[in-house]
C-alpha cells in the first residue's frame, strides 16, 4: 500500500524506531520544524535561544550553482564580471544570496527539551548531529524500514518514493495546511518553511485538502426540488 504522506501517527512509528537518541532528535527535529535536511544538519547549539523558544536556521541549498545568465558560463563567487562575456553577474550573485538568508522558527516545548538534554548529555559543541547528508538519508530509511512506513507516492508526478527526509518536511506542511488552510495559515506556512514563491507552498494545499473532490461532487447534486 502506498500514500501520498506521511501522518503525524507514521512519524511517531519512525521515530520511536530509531535506535539511538541522536537519530530520534534528528527525525522530530525535520518534521517539528519543516526544515530541509541541510538546515538540520548545519544547526549549532548557539542557533538555539531557550530562553525564546526558537531555532535560528540558515537557509541554505548546497546544490546551487552560479551561471552567467547572458551566456549560461559557470561562475565562481568571486566573480562580479562574467569571465566569458564580461556581462554583470549581479542578478546571479543576488539569487545566491537569497538562499544563504537566515530565518529565525519557533520550536515547541518537547522537542526543545529534547535537544536540551542531548546537548547536556553529549556535551555538545559547535554542530549538534555531525553526520552527513548520506548518513542521514541512511538513518531515515532504515528507521523506515524498522517501523514498517509504506512507501511515498508523489501526487503529481505518480512516482513512488521511499521514506527519506524531505518527506517529513512535506509531513509537516501537510499537517499545517490540514489544521489551517486560510490565506493567512498559508503565508505563515510559505514564511515558516522558507519559500520564495507561494506557489510553492499552495501546492500543499492540493495534496491535504479534498476541495476538488468534493467541488466536483457538489456540480451534480440535486437540490430539493429539481
Amino acid at each position: 500500500m502506498t500514500k501520498a504522506y506521511l501522518e503525524v501517527n507514521d512519524v511517531k512509528r519512525l521515530e520511536k524506531a530509531a535506535t539511538c537518541v541522536r537519530d530520534g532528535l534528528l527525525i522530530r527535529l525535520l518534521f517539528r520544524l519543516g526544515c530541509r535536511i541541510s538546515e538540520a544538519l548545519g544547526l549549532k547549539v548557539e542557533d538555539i535561544d531557550f530562553a525564546q523558544s526558537t531555532v535560528t536556521i540558515q537557509h541554505l541549498k548546497t546544490r546551487l550553482k552560479l551561471s552567467c545568465v547572458s551566456c549560461g558560463a559557470r561562475l565562481g563567487k568571486v566573480h562580479k564580471f562574467c569571465p566569458i562575456c564580461g556581462n554583470s553577474v549581479e542578478k546571479a550573485l543576488a539569487e545566491e544570496k537569497e538562499h544563504r538568508r537566515v530565518r529565525t522558527l519557533p520550536v515547541d516545548s518537547d522537542t526543545l527539551e529534547s535537544l536540551s538534554d542531548f546537548i547536556r548529555r553529549d556535551k555538545t559543541k559547535g554542530v549538534i548531529f555531525k553526520i552527513n547528508r548520506h548518513r542521514a538519508w541512511q538513518v531515515i530509511r532504515d528507521c523506515a524500514e524498522r517501523a514498517g512506513l509504506p512507501s511515498l507516492v508523489n501526487p503529481e508526478s505518480g512516482r513512488i518514493h521511499g521514506v527519506s527526509p524531505h518527506r517529513l518536511r512535506d509531513a509537516f506542511a501537510v499537517h499545517a495546511v490540514k489544521l489551517d488552510d486560510s490565506g493567512d495559515g498559508l503565508r505563515l506556512l510559505q514564511e515558516h518553511l522558507g519559500h520564495v514563491s507561494f506557489n510553492t507552498t499552495a501546492r500543499y494545499r492540493k495534496v491535504a485538502g479534498k476541495e476538488l473532490k468534493e467541488w466536483y461532487q457538489k456540480l451534480w447534486e440535486q437540490k430539493n426540488g429539481d
